[in-house]
């Protein structure tokens, strides 16, 4: 419940703009967010996995 209460806090407007801050909008998580992809690491890595990340392959050297 607190989760899902903290999910539709961050899809709000704050009051003031410093107090806003990012949310992976998949599974919620608000640490290690990427702002060029919009989500977690832990979602990216899985789509990128998957191949659902447009332009994202697995590095190899």
């Amino acid at each position: 419940m607190s989760t899902k209460a903290l999910m539709v806090k961050a899809t709000r407007e704050p009051k003031f703009p410093v107090r806003k801050y990012n949310r992976c909008p998949i599974c919620g998580r608000p640490r290690s967010f990427l702002r060029k992809f919009q989500m977690c690491r832990c979602c990216f890595r899985k789509l990128a996995r998957e191949g659902k990340v447009p332009g994202v392959i697995k590095a190899s050297w």
